[in-house]
């Protein structure tokens, strides 16, 4: 947990100074000209962000992805305090969280069934620079996510399926300009983080720490990929992975999205999401809203990313006895050529962990 914690702090000190360093390079010349560019043809200056920013509402659903369940609940972003240039918020979802689909396990071997309750908050604070030409964020929060478990896809018959309760603290770190937004965040599991699922798989949840980048193509349609390191499950699921997004604004406050990941846990794993969000300006001007549909300006508003409890599950079996004669936990390693310190299946290496 401390090494944990340490690479979350680490990743989030050098993310905070690379983003730090946005505003006065080369790129921010370029934005920042083409943010006053758009500040004088629309007003974005003069905009009164206790008019622009309001509470909203809406739905939101996913399918499931790497270590998440297909879902779909309500979720909202509330302004606790609105000055001059900056916005202190509460953003919370709850979600139901449905069963695999096609018998399709999306933490590897063990399917999840449905139905059961996740819940996501986060309380952050975001602002704007003196031309309004970026906006930074932090935000902090907790996540939950109950996991009711069925049969695994791997043909292995398992009894004594379970419901088991993951939780996490998150973080994270945003900058968002016109064209450009940064995204770092950390996923922190506390608590129990390992559980018996059935007879024969351990789950566990997993930290996870991630950088995204995303461009804007058009104010639209936008596009970002990014990098993130992943670990736990008693070290089944460590390594690196990869991920791309692509979402279009399919009409004000309609998005959907289509995601593809790649990891050495989990493999290509490609997931879509759709979210709708309304309130707030409904009784304003075409010209008001049109000043405050800046990427910018909706970014103090717009939901925070990276909020689900992630989950990884392993074969495990307790019948057989340790090398020393001691009943433990026998976990599969890797394949033979790897670790061999016994094993259980043809080409599957595995080593115990007594009790």
């Amino acid at each position: 947990m401390q090494h944990s914690i340490r690479l979350s702090f680490s990743l989030a000190g050098t993310t905070a100074l690379a983003l730090a360093s946005i505003p006065f390079g080369a790129a921010r010349a370029e934005d920042t000209k083409v943010a006053q560019g758009s500040a004088k043809d629309l007003g974005v200056m003069s905009i009164s962000l206790k008019d622009a920013i309001q509470p909203n509402f809406g739905f939101q659903g996913a399918l499931q992805g790497a270590g998440t369940p297909n879902q779909a609940g309500i979720g909202g972003f509330l302004p606790l305090v609105t000055g001059d240039n900056s916005v202190f918020f509460l953003d919370a979802q709850a979600n139901a969280n449905f069963a695999d689909y096609n018998n399709y396990s999306s933490i590897i071997n063990t399917t999840v069934a449905g139905t059961t309750i996740s819940t996501s908050s986060r309380l952050g604070y975001r602002f704007l620079n003196s031309d309004r030409s970026w906006m930074f964020g932090v935000n902090a929060g907790y996540d939950s996510r109950p996991m009711a478990t069925g049969p695994a896809d791997t043909g292995v018959k398992v009894s004594n399926s379970s419901t088991v309760f993951y939780q996490q603290v998150a973080a994270g770190l945003e900058a968002v300009s016109n064209t450009w937004n940064f995204n770092a965040y950390a996923l922190v599991p506390v608590g129990t983080t390992e559980y018996r699922l059935n007879s024969n798989y351990n789950g566990g949840a997993l930290d996870t720490y991630g950088l995204d980048v995303g461009y804007a193509i058009t104010p639209d349609f936008k596009a970002s990929v990014g990098y993130y390191y992943q670990n736990g499950d008693l070290g089944t699921a460590d390594g690196s992975g990869v991920n791309g997004r692509l979402a279009y604004n399919i009409s004000n406050g309609l998005t959907a999205g289509v995601n593809l990941s790649y990891d050495q846990a989990f493999e290509t794993r490609f997931s879509a999401d759709l979210k709708y969000r309304f309130g707030g300006n409904g009784n304003k001007t075409a010209s008001e809203k049109k000043a405050w549909q800046t990427p910018v300006i909706q970014a103090l508003t717009e939901a925070v990313k990276h909020r689900d409890v992630r989950v990884h599950d392993r074969y495990t079996n307790k019948s057989k006895k340790c090398e020393k004669g001691e009943y433990g936990e026998w976990v599969q390693t890797g394949t033979i050529g790897k670790t061999v310190n016994g094993y259980m299946g043809e080409g599957e290496a595995w080593s115990c962990r007594a009790d």
